[in-house]
């Protein structure tokens, strides 16, 4: 709703309305708007996203769906700090060692992110089953790097994993959402990236991107490492004939 439509609704003036956001604290009505869209999307199940989803029959899925994709690219874009991006790879390549904690949907992620990094740097892992995760973080310590990745609803054992890791004197980083996201509390440096979608999905497209961004970035940052390492896969998987050829 516009402060017109809304104060409509309830019975008073569009001014009235403005007002009232400014008296909660808010830069005007669009900022009060945005932090309510906030509260109500990390507190939606999947049951009363897909029930949105449902009723809006306005476009074309697909259409819906990219359009979507292209706005989360865009706001990301726009919001990521060049900063804490840099920091962020200086923190990968300093690491002793790597764990990436990415449980539920998220996983897809973590996994994406572990396999490149493990190409790369040889000391990547993956914390996977969030029955054991407190025993695979046992030997984190300092000069470790622990990379927290969740989005709304996000999952608590990633939260607690994060915190837990930091409390140990590991460093840590979260890729989420939001700097206000519970991953960004326990992090020194929050990357985020956009994954709103209405409905019962998640729209990992940007934070993807955003990864993809941190791999090449890690790699270029050490080429020559790169270069040795992934000319001796490729001669493992020209070996043992990896990749499917017409020969």
């Amino acid at each position: 709703m516009t402060a017109a439509k809304l104060g409509a609704a309830v019975g008073v003036s569009e001014s009235t309305v403005v007002r009232f956001a400014y008296a909660l604290g808010y830069d005007g009505f669009p900022q009060m708007q945005k932090a309510l869209q906030d509260i109500v999307k990390k507190r939606l199940t999947t049951v009363d996203r897909l029930q949105m989803s449902v009723h809006d029959k306005q476009d074309h899925v697909l259409d819906k769906v990219l359009r979507n994709d292209i706005t989360n690219i865009r706001l990301t874009l726009e919001e990521s700090s060049r900063e804490d991006f840099t920091e962020a790879v200086s923190m990968i390549l300093a690491a002793k060692n790597i764990y990436i904690i990415s449980l539920r949907s998220a996983t897809a992620l973590g996994q994406f992110l572990n396999f490149y990094l493990h190409l790369l740097l040889k000391n990547c892992r993956i914390i996977s089953g969030a029955g054991t995760l407190f025993e695979q973080l046992t030997a984190v310590e300092k000069g470790d790097l622990v990379i927290g990745i969740s989005f709304p609803r996000y999952s608590r054992q990633t939260v607690e994993g994060l915190k837990y890791a930091q409390e140990k004197g590991a460093t840590t980083l979260a890729i989420t959402d939001s700097v206000i996201s519970p991953l960004a509390k326990f992090a020194k440096v929050a990357l985020v990236a956009h994954s709103d979608m209405a409905s019962f999905i998640d729209s990992f497209v940007a934070p993807l991107s955003v990864i993809n961004a941190l791999i090449i970035a890690v790699g270029s940052k050490e080429s020559h490492k790169t270069e040795e390492a992934l000319r001796q896969l490729e001669e493992i998987w020209k070996t043992f004939n990896i990749y499917y050829t017409e020969d």
